[in-house]
């Protein structure tokens, strides 16, 4: 998994590239410095695969943004990726965009 990641004003960006599973959650948890930052944005455009390991990775993030009044969104969800949101119960905790 590769990370493309910008920092813009108080706006974290991420975009994801592959899958995100046991082996890469944790190099995306890395790539998530949330200091100076008010709202965290994921592109998930190109994540083909999400296992229970990146579903703790984002809900840690959204957990720590709203315990500092900050918040995070999740843009460009695939089909199968969102069907893991659902299953989870995540689609009502998370904002998710198109």
């Amino acid at each position: 998994m590769k990370v493309i990641k910008q920092t813009e004003d108080q706006k974290l960006t991420l975009k994801p590239v592959g899958r995100i599973d046991t082996t890469t959650a944790p190099e995306l948890s890395a790539e998530i410095s949330l200091e100076n930052v008010t709202e965290v944005y994921f592109d998930l455009s190109s994540v083909d695969y999400l296992s229970s390991a990146g579903l703790r990775v984002f809900l840690a993030t959204h957990q720590k943004m709203a315990a500092k009044g900050g918040k995070m969104v999740l843009a460009g969800v695939q089909p199968m990726v969102r069907d893991i949101f659902d299953i989870a119960g995540f689609l009502d905790v998370f904002t998710i965009r198109d």
